[in-house]
Formats: structure tokens, sequence, C-alpha cells
């Protein structure tokens, strides 16, 4: 399943919504899209992984490139990630001390109100 996204604005975040496979053939798209909102202004984004259904070392690649890219600009990246299998793949990679998972968008953005 090849990866699908749209942005949903939620003040005062970006809400990134990924559906599909995040793997080598989706990776570069989410690294141009997170690149092109960066520099549009967007610099506390939400990457809801709910629908992700597989991500790869590529896919966690572009995960962690988001993250250096907005906190470059001093911005936020959160990330929604409900599915405990997909939290395993960031916790093999030690990568769940880098990113905190929130299990809804609703929990990101009250949490800033």
């Amino acid at each position: 399943v090849h990866l699908e996204f749209h942005c949903v604005p939620r003040n005062p975040w970006s809400v990134l919504v990924l559906f599909g496979d995040l793997d080598m053939a989706g990776a570069p798209r989410l690294r141009k899209e997170v690149a092109q909102m960066v520099a549009a202004g967007d610099t506390r984004l939400v990457l809801d992984l709910t629908a992700v259904d597989f991500i790869d070392s590529t896919g966690l690649g572009a995960v962690i490139a988001a993250l250096r890219r907005v906190r470059s600009h001093h911005g936020e990246l959160a990330l929604v990630c409900p599915e405990p299998r997909l939290q395993r793949v960031f916790e093999m990679c030690d990568l769940d001390r880098v990113f905190e998972f929130h299990e809804s968008v609703d929990a990101v953005v009250g949490a800033s109100a």
C-alpha cells in the first residue's frame, strides 16, 4: 500500500495524517512534504501514524529527519502512534527515548491549549 497523506490545520499545530506504508517508497515523499511545510512556516507538526500499516528503517529515518528539520526551526514535532506494533518498531531502535507516543491528535492539541 502506497503512502498517502493530507494536512489538517489544528491551531497552533499542523497535523499530517499518514495512510499506508511508511517505507522506502514513501519516506522521500514524507521528507519532501515536511520540508515544504516547515519552509511555509509550519513548525509545530503532528505526524499522525494511526493509519500507517507498516514502517521500515527508511520510514523511521524520515520521521527522525522530520524531527531534526522542525527542531532546526525551533519548532515541535509530536507523534500520534496508538498502535503497539508500530511503537515496538520505535522501541527496538531506542527511539522511544526520542519520541513520546500520543494516543490521539486531540491529546496533543488539547495538551498545548
